[in-house]
Order: structure tokens, then C-alpha cells, then sequence
């Protein structure tokens, strides 16, 4: 376990980005079975990537928030509403309180665009993590990639 500090940023430069995708790649395509070709979509070139890294350059993990029209295609066609999705922190990065800090990245990035709230499409096994971070989950639980999932969403606090 690595005792290293980290640093939760807005990937902001393509090397940001590749290494986002890279992480994707590592958590989703190698680890969980994801398809490659439904881990990457049309949404990737719209989103804020947020990015977690060790002081010492090592990536940790990664998430993305879509907002606009392309989370309006993802939540319902509400525009007050952002997505988060393509949360992944390494294996070595786990228990770390990594993910929570991308999550609250994301959460901020989604306040600072003036949205009232934050869906999410969460598998199964991670609804108790997101629960801890104040989402609920609504709707029935159904199949993403193979892998079971349930909706989830927490309302933003307002501006103030």
C-alpha cells in the first residue's frame, strides 16, 4: 500500500487524456471484460476527464463527466442533470480514497457548470461506495457490457 500523496486534476493536455483512456483500458477492457469497442464512444471527445495521479507521475485513476446534450442522451433528456461514468482506479490504488476524490471532482466540475444534479450508471457491486457519497439508486437493475448495473443519482448542492 503506497503512502504516496496524490493530486485529482481536469486532464487537460492529450498526454492527460491518453493516460485516462490508458487507465480505462487497464480497469474496464483487461480487468472487468468490457468490449474495447463500447469502453470508447462518441461522448469521450465532449467530456471533462478528471484524472488522479501520485505526486510521483504514477495514474491512479480516472472519471469523466458528460453535460449538456450529450448528458441529456445519457439521463433523460434532462439538461440540469450531468453523467458521471467511466470511473476506474487501479488495483493498487483501491482503499485509498482515490475514488472518492474523483467523484467529488467531477461533482465540482458538474456544480461549476450550474447542474442541479449527477446521474450515474452504477455496477452492482459499487452501490454501497456511491451510497456513502450520497447517491440513491432508482430504477431496476439491468444489464451494461455484461456486467449488472442500477441507476443512481444525487442532487448538487445549490450555489450559495
Amino acid at each position: 500500500m503506497s503512502t504516496h500523496a496524490y493530486e485529482v486534476r481536469v486532464a487537460g493536455d492529450p498526454a492527460d487524456l491518453e493516460t485516462c483512456f490508458a487507465l480505462r483500458k487497464d480497469v474496464f477492457v483487461a480487468e472487468q471484460g468490457v468490449p474495447e469497442d463500447l469502453e470508447y464512444d462518441e461522448y469521450d471527445a465532449v467530456a471533462v476527464h478528471v484524472l488522479a495521479v501520485r505526486e510521483d507521475g504514477v495514474p491512479l485513476g480516472t472519471g469523466r463527466l458528460l453535460h449538456g446534450a450529450a448528458a441529456a442522451a445519457k439521463t433523460g433528456g434532462d439538461p440540469a442533470v450531468g453523467s458521471l461514468g467511466r470511473l476506474a482506479v487501479t488495483r493498487d490504488a483501491r482503499g485509498l480514497g482515490v475514488g472518492v476524490a474523483l467523484v467529488r471532482a467531477i461533482e465540482d466540475a458538474a456544480h461549476a457548470r450550474g447542474l442541479a444534479a449527477v446521474d450515474l450508471h452504477a455496477q452492482t457491486h459499487a452501490l454501497g461506495f456511491y451510497e456513502r457519497l450520497g447517491y440513491e439508486a432508482y430504477g431496476p437493475e439491468y444489464p451494461e457490457a455484461g456486467i449488472p448495473h442500477r441507476a443512481m443519482r444525487r442532487v448538487l448542492r445549490p450555489t450559495g
